[in-house]
């Protein structure tokens, strides 16, 4: 029980992908101008990282060493395009709004880097679990980066204004503040990762 609490917690903390691994900054930086965003490309992520591990430690041992990144890319594209058909059915507004990032995510080095790394070489159950913290880690750096960006640049959370009608610091929404957020996010949060 406790490693396998440990795979979670290490995602979220230890490996976190944004905050400690800088990996994933392309949707990190582009969808991430309110929580909303952030909140959904994040479980966009989660759910192709998921299936993916559990799918990829399966076929694995069977896998040849040439061919196991093309195979790992094409499973991973195929829970992409999954998520694509399920987020255009039941989500169009959300899968309008980030557009050609959920197509990327067959190509987010998150996913393909536990694949590889992690997925290849372990059993499923762990592998999913590695899944679900690396995954939630994402969603909450992405929801955390969008909701700062968003109060500081909207003046509203998670689309609720709360500054009646004022506009907010607009450079947060755009590309230079999101570099700004991120910076500080993460000297804050390897500041209090350093403590414990």
């Amino acid at each position: 029980m406790a490693k396998n609490w440990k795979l979670i917690t290490d995602g979220l903390v230890k490996n976190n992908p944004t905050f400690v691994l800088l990996l994933g900054m392309c949707p990190t930086l582009a969808t991430t101008t309110s929580a909303i965003n952030g909140l959904s490309m994040g479980l966009a992520t989660l759910f192709v990282l998921v299936l993916s591990n559990v799918v990829i430690s399966l076929i694995a041992p069977v896998v040849p060493d040439k061919v196991h990144i093309p195979v790992y890319i094409v499973v991973i594209a195929t829970f992409v395009t999954l998520l694509q058909l399920l987020m255009q059915a039941y989500t169009p507004a959300v899968y309008e709004t980030l557009g050609l990032f959920i197509p990327l995510i067959v190509v987010n080095c998150i996913v393909l880097g536990r694949a590889e790394a992690f997925a290849s070489k372990n059993g499923v159950g762990a592998s999913a679990l590695d899944g679900i913290g690396v995954g939630i880690g994402f969603t909450l750096a992405l929801t955390i980066l969008g909701l700062v960006r968003e109060v500081l640049g909207s003046g509203s959370a998670f689309g609720f204004n709360f500054i009646g009608g004022r506009d907010g610091m607009l450079a947060f929404v755009m590309a230079p503040g999101a570099f700004l957020c991120l910076g500080y996010l993460m000297v804050l949060f390897n500041k209090f990762l350093k403590k414990d």
